[in-house]
């Protein structure tokens, strides 16, 4: 073989070869980019192509599917009492990506899943039949939470102390997903919604961390009951009233100037909610004390899963003493969802333990058999001590009989709770939060609350955690008790 003809055949071969590689780079590489390609037309008439599977409510679906009529995408996902169950649901949409639980087991519903997969299956490339979401939300909790909340800006969330389940996630004003899933009309429904003022797509119970006020006071208890620096609640602290913020000339006010904050006891100091108590107990136990407690309580927690990935709530670092101090009620740069507090609330009325909080129990494929079991599966860690916990929970109690939280009594039940009316804006010029988490005991039952007010109708003057959030917790822990 001459020179001239080897050269043309390594040539060839090299043309081959760089055709086979760029060949499998496009049937492989960008194959999977462009099948997995959230424009990409074709998945959406695959996805749509069947109904999906469903979210279950107490036994009920409460999402659907429906048969479009002149569409390449056959069906659309429809929802029962969408606005009541909009912050567990999310939406599934013909023309946006999926939301909360939609979103989180997106492959199972429609039916992509491997685990869905049989042999027939496998064998003839056909879809699987669809798995669904079996959760653990609670209607008639739900339901109290919703109405409750009203024509308030807030939200609440329920948990079940022992188990972790959560029974209620209510974020207001809500919207109606149905709006959302199809593509010839979703368009208009999403400017509509991303325009309104009050957003009512942000799930505020789960994904919109805000100061806790004077709720995270019983964080900065549980650190010093824990740590030693107090004995017990009924010991008498060490709090000048007023008390100056350390290396300032600013002295902390209190909300009620007679109330007998000088010195009083961690029971007397949240029965009246006592800044100078806590903002110098938090200085006290210095930063990193308070931060190792509230981190024990789920804050700073960058993957916190419910499963819906819910915000990071935080608890700041590297402050100086006056910084510190704030952060003991509340403030500075301390932020919480109601999940949060809700959590708070369930580890001291679990006896110091927190189950792991989950609004799913079990996933399905479509002939019922469970894939998954999130009720067996859940966690439980210590976060404080038994008596510390007891201590507490007393302390609580005295709040809501004798304290700032009484609109939270219930008749026959033991009920718990704090208050926190936290700032808002520039020298506190907006309208304050309103908050309570609490938790109740009666018959067997518990149940434990968190609730925020961002915005009501009521004037400022009217604004507390006692006057709007604790009767939403009221009528949230009354649902969970008669269940």
């Amino acid at each position: 073989m001459n020179k001239t003809i080897r050269r043309s055949a390594v040539l060839t071969l090299l043309l081959v070869l760089a055709l086979l590689v760029r060949a499998t780079w496009v049937q492989f590489y960008d194959g999977t980019a462009l099948a997995d390609d959230q424009n990409n037309r074709r998945n959406a008439i695959k996805t749509y192509a069947d109904p999906l599977g469903n979210i279950i409510v107490a036994g009920e679906s409460i999402t659907g599917s429906a048969r479009t009529k002149g569409s390449d995408l056959a069906y659309k996902r429809t929802y029962t009492d969408g606005e009541l169950y909009a912050a567990v649901t999310g939406y599934a949409s013909q023309a946006y990506a999926p939301t909360q639980l939609e979103g989180v087991y997106q492959d199972l519903l429609d039916g992509t899943d491997l685990r869905l997969r049989t042999v027939m299956d496998t064998v003839t490339g056909q879809r699987a039949d669809p798995g669904n979401v079996i959760t653990t939300i609670d209607p008639a909790v739900q339901k109290a939470a919703f109405e409750a909340l009203g024509d308030k800006k807030g939200a609440a969330v329920a948990i079940d102390p022992a188990t972790g389940k959560i029974l209620a996630v209510v974020s207001t004003p809500s919207y109606d997903p149905s709006s959302l899933t199809d593509a010839g009309t979703a368009g208009t429904a999403w400017k509509k919604l991303n325009a309104d003022e009050d957003k009512p797509l942000t799930n505020r119970a789960l994904r919109q961390p805000l100061p806790p006020g004077s709720t995270f006071k019983l964080v900065v208890a549980a650190a010093a009951l824990e740590d030693g620096l107090y004995g017990s609640v009924d010991e008498k602290t060490v709090s000048p009233d007023p008390y100056t913020l350390p290396e300032t000339e600013t002295e902390l006010s209190n909300e009620n100037p007679s109330a007998p904050c000088e010195n009083a006891t961690i029971r007397t100091a949240l029965q009246y909610s006592c800044n100078n108590v806590f903002a110098k107990m938090a200085v006290d136990l210095g930063q990193d004390k308070v931060r190792a407690t509230a981190e024990k309580f789920g804050f700073d927690d960058e993957t916190q899963d419910v499963p819906v990935r819910a915000y990071e709530s935080v608890y700041p670092s590297d402050m100086n003493k006056s910084s510190t101090a704030l952060t003991g009620i509340g403030q500075y740069d301390v932020t919480a969802t109601p999940l949060q507090m809700a959590m708070v609330s369930a580890a001291i009325a679990n006896g110091g333990k927190l189950v792991s909080p989950h609004m799913v129990s079990q996933i399905t494929d479509g002939g019922g058999d469970v894939l998954e079991d999130y009720d067996s599966e859940a966690g439980t860690k210590e976060i404080m001590s038994s008596d510390t916990a007891e201590q507490l929970q007393s302390a609580m109690r005295t709040v809501v009989e004798d304290g700032t939280g009484t609109n939270a009594r219930i008749g026959g039940a033991t009920v718990g709770g704090k208050t926190g009316t936290a700032q808002h804006g520039e020298n506190n010029s907006k309208t304050p939060y309103a908050w309570f988490t609490s938790y109740a005991k009666a018959d067997g039952k518990e149940v434990a609350v968190a609730v925020v007010v961002e915005q009501s109708n009521a004037a400022r003057s009217e604004v507390s955690g006692n006057g709007l959030a604790a009767p939403v917790a009221k009528a949230v822990m009354e649902a969970a008790l008669k269940n």
